[in-house]
């Protein structure tokens, strides 16, 4: 199934179907006895004795009756088999207020042209700035962002949150996948996935056998920065040749494959790598001119090790059947305050390279989205049903939300949508990925995700911290500059960096992390969302309404002057701002209560 509509169709049935939903919902809600939810129960510690329990149900209620025009709920468009937004692709964060000055837009926004070898030819550097929309684009669909949820989550106590944060929903949605006979999607369990150091070795490598391997990397700016709502992780798998050697698994060889496939994407020419004895691969892996049993470097090679060692290693792209699964979850609150990454998952995210695409393939697939966008139609989105979204680039994307009792559940085509806005045709990805690229280097980043182990590493041919540049380029700490914690710890009173400050830092930890008040809050407000079920309007978790963004675009808004432009590129230079406070090797342990220790 391809949703393909024109503008004339759009407005013409946007216009007589939203009708059709508000009288059908009007009527409905006259007479609904249907139950909201299932009724989930909610444990308040003895300790807390003072608190009334109450069910998470109790607390967040819904509106009736609905009304025609703004308030008909988000599901009643998915069940009516009608588009709400046609221009998904274009996030929330396009609509930022810039002012002129101030320039979220460059992390996902570049044009590179003087790169002969680049494989993303997208070039959308125009779009720092300017609000280059179609007819429908003009208006920001995203009504999350304009809810003042502080009256919605006052009567949602810390400890009834705390409570539904440390909940595991990923086991049984894996056990209920499982069992469901006409399935038709992937399957990629990870035993005991929500609780990480049950999951994971030190390594990375997935205890179960599954081949998942986790690695730690800097989230992207600023939308994955747990301030800013989320805490998340990310895993890779490559496929069974890079795995195997003759035929038998073959850890030396995965994870010669693994480090190969780091250099393919970074373009370097060595890195570390977890030990490997050349001797079981049978190739001279340093260039030493001798097999070495046990080895921690590793240079690149032509093609890749093992049963997969017909195959060539491509510039910045993965080899064909790469997968990549994301979890992103729920703040964790320690009693000490410190956060951490909570059992309980917002969303689960899967991508799979199904088919490999020359750089000339790409190429084209890039000039007929330019030229699509330049003829302003709108964006083509291909369903596969239970397989998720062909992204036309190469990649199958899929995922998975919570349901209105928090159990995680198949994305809706729309819903499923908003995922092509970033892994489809953006100009700073590498091979339509984000993660990944951004890997601490060599043995140092693979294992869970520890943002207490990483400083604040500059970007390629930049000599600042990413982070604190960020800062300066948005003038805030995210693109709405609505976080006023960020604002209060990390700027002055007249809103300059205090570059000082954010320099003194042990780790990107620090720089990133909300005090425990925002996370409980932030938490509650995401609630809200997952009751609505309302994600087609936006997943952020506002606290309150966004200023900083623009309802509707106007033509006549100032578009940011040419020196607030920039060139960036995803990829960090760890090697740099190594001072001696950021090479201490900070760790965060997490004992089997799930409560973090951070050693600093």
């Amino acid at each position: 199934m391809i949703i393909l509509l024109n503008s004339t169709h759009t407005k013409k049935s946007a216009l007589s179907s939203l009708a059709m939903i508000a009288l059908t919902l009007v009527i409905s809600a006259c007479n609904d006895n249907t139950p909201i939810s299932k009724n989930v129960s909610v444990h308040v510690s003895e300790h807390a004795s003072e608190h009334k329990v109450l069910s998470i149900d109790q607390v967040t209620t819904k509106q009736f009756p609905y009304q025609e025009g703004n308030n008909i709920p988000a599901m009643a468009y998915i069940e009516h088999g009608e588009v709400y937004n046609h221009e998904t692709v274009i996030p929330p964060q396009c609509y930022t207020k810039t002012d002129g000055v101030n320039n979220p837009c460059y992390a996902c926004h570049q044009t590179n042209i003087d790169d002969k070898k680049r494989t993303n030819k997208m070039n959308d550097g125009s779009l720092q700035g300017e609000y280059q929309f179609s007819d429908l684009g003009v208006t920001n669909h995203w009504k999350n962002l304009f809810v003042d949820r502080r009256p919605l989550i006052k009567n949602i106590s810390d400890q009834q949150i705390q409570h539904w944060a440390k909940q595991d929903n990923y086991t049984d949605f894996i056990e209920k996948q499982q069992k469901d006979k006409n399935w038709r999607g992937e399957y990629t369990p990870i035993k005991n996935l929500a609780y990480p150091e049950k999951a994971f070795n030190q390594q990375g490598l997935a205890k179960d056998g599954s081949h998942w391997v986790a690695f730690n990397y800097k989230p992207f700016p600023s939308t994955f920065w747990p301030t800013n709502g989320s805490t998340s992780d990310a895993m890779i798998r490559l496929p069974k040749a890079f795995r195997e050697h003759n035929g038998q698994y073959s850890q030396d060889v995965y994870f010669a494959n693994l480090a190969l496939v780091e250099m393919a994407m970074k373009a370097t020419q060595h890195t570390t790598l977890p030990p490997v004895s050349e001797k079981n691969i049978g190739v001279d892996l340093n260039g030493d001119n001798v097999l070495t049993q046990r080895i921690d470097i590793i240079n690149r090679q032509n093609n890749y090790l093992g049963d997969a060692s017909n195959i060539k290693l491509a510039h910045t792209l993965y080899p064909q059947d790469t997968e990549f699964l994301h979890t992103v979850r729920y703040l964790g609150v320690n009693d000490d305050g410190t956060i951490y990454n909570a059992p309980r998952m917002k969303e689960v995210r899967y991508m799979k390279k199904h088919r490999f695409k020359t750089v000339q393939s790409l190429a084209s697939e890039y000039y007929l989205e330019q030229k699509e966008k330049n003829s302003e139609n709108l964006p083509q989105v291909k369903q596969l049903g239970d397989k998720g979204i062909n992204t036309g680039f190469g990649w199958t994307v899929n995922g998975y939300i919570e349901n209105e009792q928090g159990e995680l559940r198949h994305q809706y085509d729309q819903e499923l949508a908003f995922c092509s806005g970033c892994h489809k045709t953006i100009g700073s990805t590498l091979d339509q990925t984000f993660s990944f690229p951004r890997k601490v280097d060599g043995v140092n980043g693979w294992g869970y995700q520890n943002l207490a182990s990483q400083h604040d590493a500059p970007n390629r041919g930049e000599t600042k911290g990413e982070f604190l540049t960020y800062f300066e380029r948005v003038g805030g700490g995210d693109e709405f500059r609505q976080n006023t914690e960020m604002l209060t710890r990390w700027f002055t009173p007249d809103g300059k960096v205090n570059v000082e400050k954010v320099q003194a830092v042990n780790s990107i930890y620090q720089l990133i992390m909300p005090s425990a008040e925002r996370a409980l809050q932030l938490n509650k407000a995401y609630l809200t969302i997952v009751k609505e079920q309302s994600y087609l309007f936006g997943r952020d978790a506002m606290l309150s309404k966004a200023t900083n963004v623009l309802e509707t675009i106007d033509e006549d808004i100032q578009p940011l002057s040419a020196k607030h432009r920039y060139q960036w590129d995803l990829r960090l230079d760890w090697q740099k701002n190594m001072n001696s406070k950021a090479k201490i090797n900070t760790t965060t342990l997490v004992n089997n209560d799930n409560r973090g220790k951070r050693l600093d």
